[in-house]
Order: C-alpha cells, then sequence, then structure tokens
C-alpha cells in the first residue's frame, strides 16, 4: 500500500474512531453536553469533553453559546462533518457483515 494511502486512512481513523457515535447523536439534533452524556452513557465525561473539542477542532461540530444565565452550550453537526455519513454507512454495512460472519 502507498505510504499516501496510508497516512489517508490513519487521518480517517484518527477523526472517526470512537468519535463516530457522537457524530451519529448529532445527525438529527442539537445537543447539550448532558443530553449527548446521556445518550451515550458508557463515555467518560474527561473523554466526551475531549472528543468535543477534537470534533471542533476538526470542523465537523460547531459548538453554540447561549448568551443566558446559567449557561447553555448546544453543540451540532456541520455541514463538513455530514460528508463524513456515507463512510459511516459503509462501517454500518461492514459491521453488520461481520457480526454475521462472527456470531
Amino acid at each position: 500500500m502507498k505510504v499516501e494511502t496510508m497516512n489517508n486512512i490513519k487521518t480517517t481513523l484518527k477523526v472517526v474512531c470512537g468519535k463516530g457515535i457522537i457524530l451519529i447523536e448529532l445527525f438529527d439534533d442539537s445537543l447539550r453536553f448532558s443530553e449527548i452524556k446521556k445518550r451515550i452513557p458508557e463515555i467518560h465525561h474527561q473523554t466526551l469533553i475531549k472528543q468535543l473539542k477534537e470534533l471542533e477542532e476538526d470542523q465537523l461540530i460547531s459548538r453554540y453559546e447561549h448568551a443566558v444565565v446559567p449557561p447553555k452550550v448546544e453543540y451540532s453537526i456541520t455541514e463538513y462533518g455530514r460528508s463524513i455519513f456515507p463512510l459511516l454507512k459503509e462501517m454500518e454495512q461492514w459491521g453488520k457483515h461481520h457480526r454475521v460472519n462472527v456470531e
């Protein structure tokens, strides 16, 4: 496999692995941190904070702070973030095929 191809795959895996579930949860809704945590209870609090920051840095999600007291922050997927869904759909198909073969 070409080095450039491998580097591109590594970049994709770095962005998606462990964070794809957050993107899936944000697909239809803007959510507050507590709502995301409730939908993904197995994720540790600090891990979720870190992954949300990384997704924001990668421009896959946006963070909107409402000017209210107490502070209200919502996360939503960006148009650029939506561009990853064909890949996630392919991953769904592979996962389905894999589960049938393994179980």
